[in-house]
C-alpha cells in the first residue's frame, strides 16, 4: 500500500510550499482545501514534474459536516498517510468585539477544532501502526498575546501547545510530532484576513518555499519546533524576558500598525 502525505491548506502559501517540496522528494500526496480549480491544476503539475501520485480532496475543513466526511472517506479507503500536514488556518484583524461572529466561530473551527479532530482521528491510526508524523502549522505568535488579532493569536498558542503535548504522548507509540511556527511570510495570509502588510513592507519576509525547505529538513531531523529564521526565533525569545504587561501593550502597538485594507 503507497504512503501518502495529507497536506490541509494546500492551494497556496506555506501548504502548497511543502506540497512541492515534499513532491520534491518523492512523496505521495493528498492535498485538502476548499478550492477544486486550485488543487486539479496543483495536482496535475506536481505529478507531470516530479512523477508522484497526487490526490485531492474538497473541503472546507471549518463545516464539521465536511470534515466528518472527508475523515469517512480516509477510514473507509485504502490509503496509507504516513505523514498529517495540518496547515490550514485563518486570521481576522481588528477588535474581537467588533468581528462578525461568525468569522470568528470559522477561525475556531478552523485553527483549533478541525486540527483536533484531524490529529485525533489519523492519530489514532499512526499509533495503532506503530509508526507516522504530525506536523501541525502554529506561528510565531504563538508565543505572546496579539491585541486586535486576539483569536487568532490564542488559536495559535492553543497548536503549539497542543502539539508539545501530543509529541510526548505519542513518542511511546512511534508516532513523532512536531509543530512549525513561521514568522509573517509572504502568502495571501494577510489578504485573506483583510489586512495590509504596512510596516512589514519593509522587513524582509521569508517566502514560503523558504519556510518548506527549512521545515522538510527539519522533519528529517525530527525537530520538535521548527522557527524558521533567526529573526523569528528572536521574537519567540523576547517575550520570556519582558514583563507580561509590557509584552502585550508592545504587541497591540505593532499590530495596529497594519491597516485594514480597503
Amino acid at each position: 500500500m503507497p504512503s501518502h502525505a495529507l497536506i490541509t491548506g494546500a492551494s497556496s502559501g506555506i501548504g502548497l510550499a511543502l506540497a512541492e517540496a515534499l513532491a520534491r522528494r518523492g512523496r505521495n500526496l493528498i492535498l485538502v482545501a476548499r478550492q477544486r480549480p486550485a488543487l486539479e491544476c496543483i495536482a496535475a503539475e506536481l505529478t507531470q514534474r516530479f512523477a508522484v501520485q497526487v490526490l485531492f480532496r474538497v473541503c472546507d475543513l471549518s463545516q464539521p459536516v465536511q470534515l466528518s466526511g472527508l475523515l469517512h472517506e480516509l477510514e473507509q479507503g485504502d490509503l496509507h498517510i504516513d505523514l498529517l500536514v495540518n496547515n490550514a488556518g485563518v486570521g481576522t484583524y481588528g477588535a474581537l468585539v467588533a468581528q462578525d461572529w461568525s468569522d470568528e466561530q470559522r477561525l475556531i473551527e478552523l485553527n483549533m477544532l478541525a486540527l483536533t479532530r484531524l490529529c485525533h482521528a489519523i492519530g489514532t491510526v499512526m499509533a495503532g501502526q506503530g509508526s507516522g508524523q504530525i506536523l501541525n502549522v502554529a506561528s510565531v505568535a504563538a508565543f505572546q498575546p496579539g491585541p486586535w488579532m486576539s483569536s487568532y493569536y490564542a488559536s495559535k498558542a492553543y497548536v503549539l501547545h497542543l502539539s508539545e503535548g501530543l509529541r510526548e504522548e505519542l513518542k511511546e507509540y512511534g508516532v513523532k510530532v512536531s509543530v512549525l511556527c513561521p514568522g509573517p511570510t509572504r502568502s495571501a495570509f494577510f489578504r485573506n484576513a483583510r489586512m495590509e502588510l504596512g510596516a512589514l513592507q519593509d522587513s524582509k519576509l521569508m517566502s514560503a518555499e523558504e519556510v518548506a525547505l527549512i521545515t522538510v529538513r527539519a522533519l528529517d531531523k525530527n525537530r520538535a519546533l521548527i522557527i524558521p529564521g533567526w529573526r523569528n526565533r528572536l521574537l519567540t525569545i523576547a517575550p520570556r524576558f519582558l514583563p507580561r504587561w509590557l509584552v502585550r501593550r508592545m504587541a497591540g502597538r505593532i499590530i495596529r500598525r497594519v491597516s485594514l485594507a480597503s
